[in-house]
């Protein structure tokens, strides 16, 4: 049933020309869950996840948050709606501070001169930017250091920080793990597990790192050439039919 579903997209199809991209996809979330969006390149993950985010409308099909009928008609809508991309260039600003980039776009303000003028709270976004860090247990020297200073590792938590700011109830993750080295992947994933079991949000991890995505995952949905292949839970399956389930390989 939609009501007990945090996200469901019903018979999803997407078009680009006469290339069929997407083809009646059932893609659903439960609250309180972390889920692996797998595939090879092509088979329509980043095209579902478009749709889902705002970037992209669906030629066809019905998506509900909570129960209720959405339409995105851009990422902004779905952002105001609790679900936020990471995307795997994090979209940060370089040259910009981490608190900027934890609250950029969407900066605090006080009012000067009585009401006639509004400047940016800095000290609330600095206040507010420590204590979100500090809740996932990264402590940083200054929120006041550039973001092209930051490890990869810190850049993904930043990203994180930045989502979080804003109560956001289901994060997308594209390959949060990529050209991390083993420490940082394995923090990031540790990270992934508490939001969950923390902060009770769900996860979505797009990955083709499959052991790292078996490693925190409860659930995978496999596309396979714009149509979904495979929807199993941990318990039910394993590294190796996840794989053949991506290749259309036999299971051996």
């Amino acid at each position: 049933m939609a009501e007990e579903l945090l996200i469901q997209m019903k018979d999803i199809s997407k078009n680009f020309g006469f290339v069929k991209a997407l083809e009646d996809i059932d893609f659903d979330v439960h609250p309180n869950e972390i889920l692996g969006l797998v595939g090879e390149n092509g088979a329509g993950k980043s095209t579902l996840i478009k749709i889902l985010v705002g970037v992209y409308p669906p030629d066809k099909g019905e998506m509900f948050l909570e129960g209720e009928k959405v339409n995105f008609s851009s990422p902004g809508d779905a952002r105001k709606k609790g679900i936020e991309p990471i995307y795997q260039d994090l979209a940060l600003f370089e040259e910009m501070s981490i608190e900027r980039n934890i609250f950029a776009g969407r900066e605090p303000t006080k009012p000067v001169l009585g009401r006639l003028l509004r400047f940016i709270d800095k000290q609330k976004m600095r206040q507010e930017s420590v204590s979100i860090l500090e809740g996932l247990d990264i402590k940083l020297e200054s929120t006041k250091k550039l973001v092209k200073f930051l490890s990869g590792g810190q850049r993904q938590t930043v990203a994180i920080g930045r989502a979080l700011c804003f109560q956001a109830k289901v994060l997308v993750m594209d390959e949060p793990t990529a050209s991390l080295g083993i420490n940082e992947a394995n923090r990031i994933l540790e990270l992934v597990k508490r939001l969950k079991e923390e902060e009770g949000i769900s996860v979505i991890l797009i990955s083709h790192n499959l052991p790292h995505v078996f490693s925190v995952a409860d659930r995978f949905i496999v596309l396979r050439l714009g149509k979904v292949v495979g929807n199993k839970t941990k318990e039910e399956t394993n590294i190796g039919e996840i794989t053949a389930l991506i290749t259309g390989s036999e299971i051996s």
